[in-house]
C-alpha cells in the first residue's frame, strides 16, 4: 500500500438512530486503516443518509444501493485508492 494519506467521513441520519452503525464503521476502518488516515469524521445528517466517503469521493451511498455497506466492500473500495 502506498504512504497516501486519507480523509474519511461517514454521514449518518441521526434521527434514523445510525449512530452505533455509524460508529461501528468508523472503528472497523480505522482498526484497518489507522496508517493510512489524517482524518474520519462523523457527520450527522438526515433523510436516512448513511454514506461514506473518502476524499470527498463517495464509495458508499445507502440511498443509491438501497441496504448498508458490507465492511469488506469498504475495505475493498478504500484499499484501491491506496493501491
Amino acid at each position: 500500500m502506498s504512504d497516501q494519506k486519507l480523509e474519511i467521513a461517514i454521514t449518518y441520519c441521526r434521527v434514523c438512530g445510525f449512530l452505533p452503525r455509524a460508529t461501528w464503521t468508523a472503528q472497523e476502518l480505522l482498526a484497518t486503516f489507522a496508517e493510512w488516515t489524517t482524518d474520519l469524521r462523523l457527520v450527522p445528517g438526515g433523510s436516512g443518509q448513511f454514506e461514506v466517503t473518502v476524499d470527498g469521493d463517495a464509495i458508499f451511498s445507502r440511498k443509491a444501493e438501497g441496504r448498508f455497506p458490507e465492511m469488506k466492500e469498504l475495505r475493498e473500495a478504500i484499499s484501491r485508492r491506496l493501491e
